[in-house]
């Protein structure tokens, strides 16, 4: 097997891609959660606001249902790709949150008695 030896120049840009992502990632949803936070107070002074109801239960199967579908593909393609290692934990641990999140929805009591 032959190596090859990149540059250090390359070896720099390639180091620094992902840090500017997540700068600009960061940067995207503070100036997002600033803005939702003037559009509140605003409407709070004009007295529009209304508040709106976060739905936890609809939350809760929709992402345990799509954590659960994601980890357990991961996971087969995993173990067929490498066989049992240490890489099936990168789809053993989104099933694994996402079953939990199913679990959540079927035993909690105040999603069952809203009628």
């Amino acid at each position: 097997m032959e190596q090859t030896i990149t540059s250090p120049a390359a070896q720099v840009i390639i180091s620094i891609v992902p840090i500017v992502g997540i700068f600009f990632g960061a940067l995207i949803i503070f100036f997002y959660i600033l803005w939702k936070h003037h559009e509140t107070t605003l409407q709070i002074k004009t007295g529009t606001f209304t508040p709106s109801k976060f739905n936890a239960a609809a939350f809760s199967l929709l992402t345990g249902l799509i954590l659960t579908s994601l980890g357990l593909i991961l996971s087969i393609s995993f173990a067929i790709i490498d066989g049992f290692s240490y890489s099936i934990l990168g789809g053993l641990i989104p099933a694994t949150i996402g079953i939990s999140m199913l679990i959540f929805y079927k035993i909690y009591p105040e999603f069952h008695n809203k009628k």
